[in-house]
């Protein structure tokens, strides 16, 4: 029996899914000779760990229990007389993971999962690198940091995982990096990367104003609570990045170009969300008249990343009705790879790209995967 032992960093909606999914699935990993230890977890102020973590991991029970209190708004530090754990906090809290890196690391392993959304997390993550500890990511914010960072994280690239850093748990990464070995390049990627802005093109194309597609996409709970952070465009141009270096491409974020969908004079520096989506009918005239240009030339306006050579731009584009990506309805992320070997008809991946469930699945088979490394 395989036994992989992990720290699962950030119980958001991604972390709790995961620690779930890890219950859920102890028979089928059994069945395939793995078993997940999870000697610790961590949110942005504290860190639950076993007192030994060398012979113990957390109990479901506790994993369980972690889900509800992080459900419910509570800190981990309420976990303190909850079963076997010991708990630590702020700066207490990385110098442990980092303990218990030096610990596991280069003997019998770790896994550090990130599932949080912050910068916060890299300087550990560069630090554990340094103990031959695994990684696999959800959050975008490691790979997309300073090149230096960056650098340091895939300094051993058998032991890095972040299929979910891209189209939630399709199989972007994995698809991209078996064209790559097989020596075919890569010289063009169009996609479209958000849920969010894939509803609301496909919505705006059926003639609603754009204002009403996005309260509608805020009310339906597809943007975030202030629509302006899938507006701005920036979390596609992340995941563009890491496309982008993937390919070989030493880019920061400062080189892409991005398109914003609403103007710097709507920004949150200036107005409110209720300020904003009180004046977002004013942005309604510009983009139904680009619709209104596009169709009569036959096309469909998306919201997409263009990655060509050392060119990488996330914006609004004019394509054909009949690609994938004009075919493109609701919140589906679609990917287009071209390479030599797929030239005239790109390889295509299309399927849900957002979403805590699909997100935490991905994570989950990237942490199996790794399964090699470990004795």
């Amino acid at each position: 029996m395989t036994k992989i032992s992990i720290i699962v960093m950030g119980c958001g909606g991604v972390g709790r899914q995961l620690l779930r999914h890890i219950v859920s699935c102890r028979s089928l990993h059994a069945r395939q000779g793995v078993s997940l230890r999870v000697v610790g977890v961590c949110d942005s102020k504290s860190l639950v760990v076993v007192p030994d973590v060398l012979t113990m991991g957390l109990s479901d029970n506790f994993l369980l229990e972690v889900c509800r209190i992080k459900s419910d708004g509570s800190s981990l530090l309420t976990l303190s007389g909850f079963g076997e754990c010991q708990v630590f906090k702020d700066s207490e809290s990385t110098k442990k993971i980092v303990d218990i890196a030096s610990l596991l690391g280069k003997s019998e392993g770790l896994a550090l999962v990130d599932c949080s959304a912050s910068s916060e997390t890299i300087s550990v993550l560069n630090r554990v690198v340094d103990f031959d500890c695994c990684i696999v990511l959800a959050n975008k914010k490691p790979l997309t940091s300073k090149m230096e960072d960056y650098d340091k994280l895939v300094t051993h690239p058998r032991r890095i995982r972040h299929e979910s850093t891209v189209g939630a748990g399709l199989p972007v990464m994995a698809s991209l990096n078996r064209i790559l070995s097989s020596g075919d390049p890569v010289h063009h990627i169009i996609g479209s990367l958000s849920g969010t802005l894939g509803y609301v093109m496909s919505e705006v194309e059926d003639g609603k104003p754009f204002s009403q597609v996005v309260k509608s996409a805020k009310s339906l709970g597809y943007t975030e609570p202030d629509p302006r952070d899938d507006l701005s465009g920036m979390d596609v141009a992340r995941k563009a990045l890491i496309l982008s270096r993937l390919l070989g491409q030493r880019l920061n974020m400062d080189s892409i170009k991005i398109e914003s969908l609403y103007p710097e004079a709507m920004g949150p520096n200036v107005m409110s969300v209720d300020e904003f989506l009180g004046n977002v009918s004013l942005l309604d005239k510009d983009i139904q008249e680009r619709v209104h240009k596009a169709s009569l030339n036959g096309n469909v306006l998306r919201y997409v990343c263009v990655i060509e050579g050392s060119r990488c731009e996330v914006g609004i584009q004019e394509l054909p009705k009949n690609s994938a990506l004009g075919r493109l309805r609701g919140s589906d992320n679609v990917l287009e790879i071209y390479s030599r070997c797929y030239s005239e008809q790109p390889l295509v991946i299309q399927g849900a790209g957002a979403g805590n469930d699909t997100t935490a699945c991905g994570v989950l088979a990237d942490i199996i995967d790794m399964r090699d490394l470990f004795p």
